[in-house]
Order: structure tokens, then sequence, then C-alpha cells
């Protein structure tokens, strides 16, 4: 079953890019996502990000390396930054990722903000704003999906 970040979950797993405002295939098609990153992330992206993440604000506020009084001024841009945009985007793809995995977002998302003996007792939330942090919750992530942890 795919899923998505925003609303219900659907069959083909495009809602979340639709209301995300990005194309279809983003987070299937590596030429997408380097396109999207290439263009850059619209700010209004980001913000609707934020949205369905809220209880994670913090998460982007690291990756954009900004405090919360400014976060506001990347909504209005036109598109983030080359680097932005890899690392916002990339960041979204793990929460439906791990959203996949377990077969259900909101138990993906628990999963994120619990400590993992395979991260040294890390919570996976709070590795995602680095790019060496998001691939070593993204090998956890396949490991279980492979059934090599309970």
């Amino acid at each position: 079953m795919d899923m998505d970040l925003i609303g219900t979950n659907d069959t083909n797993g495009n809602e979340m890019m639709v209301d995300l405002s990005l194309p279809g295939d983003v987070y299937t098609n590596p030429v997408s996502f380097i396109r999207t990153v290439r263009k850059g992330l619209p700010g209004s992206v980001l913000k609707q990000a934020i949205q369905a993440l809220s209880a994670d604000r913090d998460v982007f506020i690291r990756l954009l390396e900004t405090d919360s009084g400014n976060l506001h001024r990347f909504y209005k841009r036109k598109a983030l930054s080359r680097a932005q945009s890899e690392e916002v985007l990339d960041t979204v793809k793990l929460y439906v990722e791990a959203g996949k995995v377990f077969g259900d977002r909101e138990v993906g998302h628990e999963w994120l903000h619990t400590e993992i003996a395979a991260l040294s007792g890390s919570r996976p939330v709070d590795l995602l704003d680095t790019f060496a942090g998001r691939e070593l919750v993204r090998q956890v992530l396949r490991k279980i999906s492979y059934g090599e942890f309970s």
C-alpha cells in the first residue's frame, strides 16, 4: 500500500505530491527528484509540508539553519536554494518511506519519534537534519522492510 503525507491514503501514492504541488513521480523517479531540486522547491510547498508535519517543525528549522521567528520568510520565496530544496524534499520523502515501511503514516511517524537501538538509542527524527543522518535512518528502514529487525 502506498502512503501519503497529507490527508488520507490513496491507492497510487500521488495525493501527497498533488497536495504539495510536486510532480507525481518525484519520490519514485530519481530524475524527477533531481529536476525538482534543480528548479527549486517553492516556499509555498515548504509551508504545506511544515503544516502537515507541524509536530516536527523544528526539523525544518534545523534543516534551513534558521530560527522559529524567521521560518516564515522561506514561505514567501519563489524557490529555495538547490541545497535547501534537496534537504527538504529528501526529508519529506523519508516521512513517506517510514509510512510505507510500517503500512501506516501515523505508525511511521511514531517510529520516527522512538529511540532506536540500531541508531545508538537516538530518535530518527533527531537525525533528519543531515544527509548522513537521513541515510542512517533509511538503512534502518530498509532492514525493517526486509525483516532484519522486529
